[in-house]
């Protein structure tokens, strides 16, 4: 279960990659077009398996990797997901090249991993997600919001990590 203060940030944590899976799938069930959510942490700490478990709960059948050579895959849908995985870029201007803000004010719901590269580039109001390695297979998941829809958004999440059927 989420522990959450007041101001909205909360954290929980998986122990084992279905876990993992899972909660990617959980906030599938509440992103909206234009949501924004920034995925940090190490290699290997499980950023693509979350947006793999995303994919899945929006209901995408392709297989979901990490883009790292792509630096941009998009997959179309009644929401469509734009997964973007910034590791390889080494300045913000290259944003520019893959259209990094045109596509996100293009539609859909856009998941950045290593979002946290480039702060100075993410929009005003994103969730951005710290995925940490507790052990080999426990996975600390930090949460935090910036900005009105991104909180709500949260709290959403939040609720569907409880086990509520109601965003």
């Amino acid at each position: 279960m989420p522990a959450m203060d007041e101001a909205g940030p909360f954290t929980f944590t998986t122990d084992d990659e279905e876990g993992t899976l899972d909660a990617g799938r959980r906030l599938a069930s509440v992103l909206e077009n234009g949501d924004v959510v920034a995925l940090c942490g190490d290699l290997g700490a499980g950023k693509t398996a979350f947006v793999r478990g995303v994919a899945e709960g929006l209901g995408f059948d392709d297989p979901v990797t990490s883009p790292t050579f792509n630096i941009l895959v998009v997959h179309d849908g009644p929401l469509s997901l734009n997964h973007f995985d910034l590791y390889r870029l080494e300045r913000a201007s290259q944003l520019e090249d893959i259209d990094f803000w045109g596509v996100m004010e293009a539609g859909g719901a856009s998941l950045i991993e290593w979002g946290d590269r480039f702060p100075e580039a993410l929009p005003g109001e994103y969730l951005e997600v710290t995925i940490v390695f507790l052990d080999a297979d426990t996975r600390e998941f930090r949460v935090r919001s910036v900005g009105g829809r991104p909180e709500r958004l949260a709290w959403a999440w939040a609720r569907r990590l409880r086990g509520g059927g109601s965003a």
